[in-house]
């Protein structure tokens, strides 16, 4: 398109009493030889609209430069249709960080100036990517209440549902017990199981297909364009699906890794789902002799909270017992149920249903260490307790001890399932030509297990902790989110819940899939990047197949062809530019962010032969909203930086601190997410891969005799920004005491 230029500058929030207006339009007009260059006391006002609008309509304005406050505010009054917009950070950055009317902050805001033209120049607008077909059937696997919740939330939108379950009935563990906890005001008394009456809306829904007793063989394709094969009926079954929803389930702790607290060695110590199967039968009897059971004892934590058996919380197994002990009392009013707990969690609302149960008399609840359960006189058994709050030991008596032990997500590899797997592979590799490799790790989203995706990065979704299992992404802002776009998971195998919090988890991943396939429909990205057309573009003439991008890919969106030649399969892709920062050769670019863009703005800058001049790249997830709400509180740093935003750190390209630093920048800091067991990266590895990329680079620059000091990269969470101009000013304190960069002389 040809573009027309107009720039328009917001006097308003202390912009005007700030910088010197006229200044920021001679470098427009004059500098950058901008056509069209306005001023307005308040540009997101109507009246600023309009003299903006009117531009556009009449005087063919296309490029829109906005300076004014933060892009992440005001979005919509500055959002012009078939219009390039850029927007430039005048107020937090400059007007509410920096002292006012002196040189220093001018020409602060002079290059921001420059910056914003530079970039709108070197931007295009998006040509959406489409795909030629698109299916928008919502596959879900997993037929319990997760699975079944997201079957009816897609189904009751409009949408087609296939919904695959591996055993022969619907219903999964809920369907096995005797009854639920309550799932409305007041939350104070036990109900009937309602999972039949959502079986049967399930069975009956004209929009679901129901696979019983099937697995999925494969999973090949794009979101929108899933080509599915389902094992069924003895034979498989190929179908198409747009998104997918994974609520593949639970299963129960092994008990028998817990002999200490007797299971396998009495019968009348048993798991709470044993109990629930008793309860369903009719009365509380023990299982030895069929006695009616009138002391119960739950034990806590049965192997949960523990590092050597399951080191996570279940959530839901305080609840259970609280039920159980429920079930105690209705079925026998003069029976006694004993909790013995190390915490009592009980999330939400249910607070109410553990007041309730503390308010029966027959409900003991104690607080200790239950250190063994061994056989008394009768049959009976003693559990001994230690740190109670009577500060001694004591026994209690009981005619059956429950374990409440907990979940164990389906994805998860146990150690005899990895034994298993490794033979399995030792044979593939023999098969090929190979040997087996003792030594080869196993990566568990590499064994087949459930979904059998065709991905070059393993057939199954990446685990956020390999000691918990579960398939949750650690995206603060985004639940049922995984590493695999259009992939959900929800339910128990994301993170332990009880049958309520399935069902809203369940109807919350539907919902996810359903935004994806119509943000795929419209070439848009899915989060957090939704609002985005544009997408990676590659000149495959200048790639050496090096399958850097490949590899650093978080979200396996690069495959390679026959010949070992990458190529991108655009609607897996988040548009996070990680694989532009890997590219050694520069061939990796997007209509709004490219490495010449980026370079082109580094030396744009105005660099003075004295004083420091650096630059602050700050992922615009997590560090340029703290420096807004620095900025918010008016917090001060120094007018040496010049930031400008990335998508996130993982676009670091080496070039361009290179090309910053041969113009003479003095420096570069590198703010990003955290990274590592707890990371907050929205793109997973963005400020990892940095790390490591700086780490090759300041080996370099070392033998430049450039200190590599030049260049740090900080670790930062949102929540940081009162921190920010501490770390800002040590850094350039630490500038300072170095030399002028040496090329400032070229």
């Amino acid at each position: 398109m040809e573009k027309k230029y107009g720039v328009y500058i917001c006097k308003g929030c202390d912009i005007a009493e700030t910088v010197k207006i006229e200044g920021l339009e001679e470098v427009a007009t004059k500098e950058k030889q901008i056509p069209i260059c306005k001023s307005h006391n308040a540009l997101c006002s109507p009246e600023g609209l309009d003299l903006i609008k009117g531009d556009i309509s009449g005087e063919g304005v296309n490029i829109v430069v906005v300076a004014a406050c933060s892009p992440r505010a005001k979005h919509r009054e500055f959002k012009f249709d078939g219009c390039i917009v850029e927007r430039i950070n005048l107020r937090e950055f400059v007007a509410w960080s920096q002292e006012p009317n002196t040189e220093d902050t001018q020409a602060l805001a002079d290059d921001y100036m420059r910056i914003g033209i530079i970039k709108a120049q070197n931007t295009d607008l998006p040509e959406p990517f489409f795909l030629e077909e698109l299916d928008k059937t919502v596959l879900v696997i997993g037929g319990g209440v997760s699975g079944m919740s997201s079957a009816l939330g897609a189904a009751e939108a409009g949408y087609n549902v296939l919904l695959v379950e591996k055993q022969a009935e619907l219903g999964g563990w809920a369907a096995r017990m005797h009854k639920q906890l309550p799932q409305s005001y007041p939350f104070e008394a036990i109900e009937e199981n309602s999972v039949q009456s959502t079986i049967d809306k399930v069975t009956s829904n004209s929009n679901i297909k129901v696979y019983m007793s099937s697995e999925i063989e494969k999973i090949a394709g794009v979101p929108g364009m899933y080509d599915v094969s389902i094992k069924t009926n003895g034979g498989s079954e190929q179908a198409k699906a747009g998104a997918v929803v994974m609520a593949a389930g639970w299963r129960p702790y092994d008990a028998n890794k817990l002999p200490h607290l007797g299971y396998g060695a009495n019968p009348n110590v048993i798991t709470n789902v044993q109990m629930e199967e008793i309860a369903k039968s009719g009365k509380i009897t023990r299982p030895s002799d069929g006695k009616e059971a009138k002391r119960v004892a739950f034990i806590q934590c049965a192997g949960s909270r523990d590092p050597e058996h399951l080191p996570y919380c279940s959530s839901y197994c305080c609840l259970t017992s609280l039920k159980q002990a429920a079930y105690v009392r209705e079925k026998n009013p003069d029976a006694m149920a004993y909790i013995l707990y190390k915490d009592v969690r009980t999330p939400g609302q249910y607070e109410l249903f553990y007041k309730s149960m503390q308010d029966d008399p027959g409900v003991m609840l104690t607080k200790g260490v239950v250190t063994g359960v061994s056989e008394g006189p009768d049959g009976d058994l003693n559990v001994e307790v230690s740190d109670t709050f009577l500060g001694e030991k004591i026994i209690i008596e009981a005619d059956m001890v429950v374990l409440a032990t907990g979940m164990v997500p389906n994805s998860r590899i146990d150690a005899e399932d990895l034994a298993k797997w490794k033979v399995k592979f030792d044979e593939i590799a023999v098969a090929k030509g190979g040997k087996p490799d003792p030594n080869a790790p196993l990566e568990p989203h590499k064994i087949p297990n459930i979904l059998n995706l065709e991905y070059k990065q393993g057939p199954e979704l990446p685990v956020l902790d390999e000691a918990y299992g579960f398939n949750d992404s650690n995206y603060i802002c985004f639940q049922y989110e995984t590493s695999r776009t259009g992939i959900y998971a929800a339910g128990s195998i994301r993170q332990p819940m009880h049958m309520l919090g399935s069902i809203e988890d369940g109807l919350g991943a539907s919902l996810k899939a359903i935004q994806c396939m119509e943000a795929t429909e419209k070439g848009f990205a899915v989060h957090p990047r939704a609002y985005d057309q544009t997408y990676p573009e590659v000149n495959l003439q200048k790639c050496t197949s090096c399958k850097r991008c490949t590899e650093e890919c978080p979200f396996s969106a690069i495959e390679e062809d026959d010949k070992g030649t990458p190529f991108h399969k655009m609607s897996r892709c988040r548009r996070c530019g990680t694989c532009l920062g890997s590219c050694p050769e520069r061939v990796i670019n997007f209509k709004d962010f490219s490495i010449k863009m980026m370079s082109n703005m580094f030396k744009g800058m105005d660099i003075p032969d004295e004083g420091l001049r650096l630059i602050g790249l700050v992922c615009e997830n997590d560090a340029y909203p703290a420096l807004d709400m620095a900025a918010l509180n008016r917090s001060k740093w120094s007018n040496a930086i010049r930031f400008i935003p990335v998508r996130c750190l993982g676009n670091l390209n080496l070039a361009w601190i290179a090309d910053a630093l041969s113009v003479g920048v003095d420096g570069m800091i590198l703010i990003g997410c955290k990274f590592g067991e707890n990371y907050q990266c929205h793109f997973v590895k963005g400020s990892e891969l940095a790390n490591e990329r700086l780490g090759k680079l300041q080996e370099t620059l070392g033998r430049l005799q450039l200190e590599p000091e030049r260049v740090e990269l900080v670790q930062l969470s949102i929540n940081d920004y009162d921190k920010l101009p501490q770390i800002l000013a040590d850094y350039v304190e630490k500038l300072d005491e170095m030399e002028p960069n040496p090329f400032k002389e070229f």
